[in-house]
């Protein structure tokens, strides 16, 4: 699905929010792309899970932070994520199985159950006592919700993504 197909009829100034996305991840040293498609990340979620169970959540992350938001890799495609896997030193066929076993399904359901009720819609999301702070924010605005523990909700405005 194209990025503007997920965001239509919402009010979201697309050029924006990636121009947004770009200039934070400049500050932060981190790659990104323009990327004009979106994929269902549900089965690299199911490998996070493993790859935390192997001792190596951070490698995985990193690894598909960057073919995801750089090289637009399909996380939804178990072809696309085997090379992942295997560029961190994990076994592809081994991860293959976790995946056509759903090992880690009950896993990743629970997490997706927390989140709704804790009313999360949207990522990235931050929560802190009974405050949510949605979407990507400048660091002046990250801080401020560390600090005080609330967001005025005018400082969400339409920034869900």
């Amino acid at each position: 699905m194209t990025l503007e197909q997920l965001f239509a009829g919402r009010q979201v100034d697309w050029g924006e929010v990636m121009n947004r996305l770009k200039q934070a991840a400049r500050e932060a040293g981190l790659p990104f792309s323009d990327r004009k498609m979106t994929y269902n990340t549900r089965l690299a979620q199911e490998l996070g899970k493993w790859a935390e169970s192997q001792g190596r959540e951070e490698e995985f992350s990193r690894a598909v932070f960057r073919a995801y938001f750089v090289n637009g890799a399909n996380l939804g495609k178990i072809q696309e994520l085997i090379p992942i896997v295997e560029s961190i030193g994990l076994s592809g066929e081994e991860a293959r199985k976790v995946l056509e076993e759903k090992r880690f399904k009950e896993a990743v359901d629970s997490d997706w159950d927390r989140s709704r009720q804790l009313g999360i819609q949207a990522v990235p999301t931050f929560l802190l006592n009974d405050s949510i702070l949605v979407g990507a924010q400048p660091y002046e605005q990250l801080v401020k919700f560390v600090e005080t523990g609330q967001v005025r909700k005018r400082d969400l405005g339409d920034q869900g993504l």
